[in-house]
C-alpha cells in the first residue's frame, strides 16, 4: 500500500485527494478556495467527518502548507514522508508530453514555455508543482497532462489547414484538454457494459470549461478544444469557435492589443458575453424563465453547438453506441441534457425524462438505440493511478 496525493489546482483553488493505492481508497478529500484572498476558504473531510475554517491564504504555497498540516493533524499520516508520490494535472503538454512523465527541472521548463497557449492554466499548475516540491521534498512528483489522453488523434483530426512550416517551428495543432475527465469516463463505460458498449463513445464534459470527445475503442480519435482550451464549444465564458478574421476586425475596431483580446476571449465571451447574465447555466435557465430574450439565445446557441459536435463526432465514430454527460452542467442540469438530446433522434437517441431529471446514472428511453449516460467525472482518481503507475516503476 502506498500514499499518493492527486492535486488540480486552479488560479484560485487547489483540489486535492489522498489516495491508499492501489486499493484507490479515498483517505481524505479536500478544497483550497480563493487563494489570494484574506477570507480564503480551506475544507477537507476524512470519512464522515468534516472540516471547514475561513482564513488568509496568500499564494498556493501556502494552501499546500494547509493540505499537509490537515493531512498530519486529522492522523491520516504520521510523517510527511508517508506520501510517496504527488501527481499533478498539468494543462498543456504539447508535442513532446503524450504521456505522463516524472517532474524534473526540464519537465518544469516546459510547462513554463507552454504558459503561452495555456495561460489560465499553465502557471497555475506550475505554481502548485512547485510548492509541493517545497514542502514535500522526498515525494516523487508527477505530470499528468490534459491534453495525453488526445495524443492517439490521427493527423486528419489534429491538424490545422496552415502552411505546414508553422507545425514544424511551433507545434501548432489540435491538443484537446479534459484528457482525464473523459479518460475516467471511458474507463467506467467499460468497466460496467463492457467493450462493446465502450467500442464508440461521445463523453460530452460541460463544466464552465466544456468540450467533447470522440472515443473508439479506448482511444480519444477527436475532440473540440485545440491548440489551447478556447476552441469548440461555447463555455461560461470562453468563446468556443468563432472565424478567426473576427479576432484582427475586433482588435482593430476597438483598438484592443492582442492581449486584451485574449481577455475578451477568454474570460468576457460563452453565456456571459451572450446573455449578459452569468457564466453559470442555472443563472441563465433562471433568466430565460424570467423572459430575458439574451438569455435564451445563449442557452440556444450553446446547446446547439454541443448538438452540432456530437453529430460530427458520430460520423468520426461511423455510429454511436454511449453519449454520455459529466462535469458540473452535464452531471446536474437536466435541462441542458433533455434539450442537446431532442435533436439527436437520427442517432436513435431518446430519453427518459423523469429519470434525466432525477439525474440517474442510465437516462436513455426504452426505445433508445444508444445508451445515455449521466457519470460524475473523477479527474483526481485518473492522476493518482497515472502517479501510482509511474512510481512504480
Amino acid at each position: 500500500m502506498v500514499k499518493v496525493l492527486s492535486i488540480n489546482a486552479g488560479s484560485s483553488s487547489l483540489k486535492f485527494k489522498l489516495y491508499s493505492m492501489p486499493a484507490e481508497e479515498v483517505l481524505v478529500s479536500g478544497l483550497v478556495d480563493r487563494i489570494g484572498h484574506q477570507d480564503g476558504a480551506f475544507s477537507y473531510k476524512v470519512g464522515d467527518e468534516k472540516h471547514e475554517s475561513v482564513q488568509p491564504i496568500e499564494d498556493h504555497t501556502k494552501g499546500v502548507q494547509l493540505v499537509i498540516d490537515a493531512l498530519l493533524d486529522s492522523g491520516v499520516i504520521k510523517d510527511k514522508s508517508e506520501i510517496v508520490g504527488v501527481g499533478h494535472r498539468v494543462s498543456h503538454g504539447g508535442r513532446k508530453y503524450e504521456k505522463s512523465v516524472e517532474i524534473d527541472e526540464n519537465v518544469e521548463n516546459e510547462i513554463d514555455k507552454l504558459a503561452t497557449v495555456s495561460p489560465l492554466h499553465n502557471p497555475v499548475n506550475l505554481a502548485g508543482i512547485k510548492a509541493f516540491e517545497q514542502l514535500l521534498p522526498e515525494a516523487r512528483d508527477v505530470a499528468v497532462f490534459d491534453t495525453s489522453f488526445h495524443s492517439t488523434m490521427p493527423p486528419e483530426a489534429y491538424m490545422y489547414a496552415l502552411p505546414y512550416e508553422y507545425y514544424e517551428k511551433y507545434g501548432i495543432r489540435r491538443y484537446g484538454f479534459h484528457g482525464q475527465s473523459h479518460q475516467y469516463v471511458y474507463s467506467e463505460v467499460q468497466r460496467k457494459f463492457g467493450d462493446a458498449q465502450a467500442a464508440k463513445i461521445i463523453s460530452c464534459h460541460l463544466g464552465n470549461g466544456a468540450s467533447i470527445c470522440a472515443i473508439k475503442d479506448g482511444k480519444s480519435v477527436n475532440t473540440s478544444m485545440g491548440f489551447t482550451p478556447l476552441a469548440g464549444l461555447v463555455m461560461g465564458t470562453r468563446c468556443g469557435d468563432i472565424d478567426p478574421n473576427i479576432i484582427p476586425f475586433i482588435e482593430e475596431n476597438e483598438h484592443l492589443s492582442p492581449d486584451e483580446m485574449r481577455t475578451v476571449m477568454n474570460k468576457k465571451s460563452g453565456l456571459q458575453g451572450l446573455s449578459g447574465v452569468s457564466n453559470d447555466v442555472r443563472d441563465v435557465l433562471e433568466a430565460e424563465s424570467a423572459g430575458n430574450d439574451r438569455a435564451k439565445l445563449a442557452l440556444k446557441v450553446y446547446v446547439h453547438q454541443i448538438q452540432h459536435y456530437v453529430g460530427a463526432y458520430a460520423a468520426d465514430l461511423n455510429g454511436l453506441e454511449t453519449l454520455v454527460f459529466t462535469a458540473g452542467v452535464g452531471e446536474h442540469s437536466a435541462p441542458i441534457r433533455s434539450r442537446v438530446c431532442k435533436q439527436l433522434g437520427y442517432l436513435g437517441v431518446t430519453i427518459d425524462e423523469q429519470k434525466n431529471k432525477n439525474n440517474e446514472f442510465e437516462i436513455q428511453g426504452r426505445d433508445s438505440k444508444v445508451k445515455v449516460l449521466v457519470i460524475p467525472t473523477d479527474e483526481e482518481l485518473v492522476i493518482a493511478r497515472e502517479t501510482s503507475r509511474i512510481i512504480s516503476k
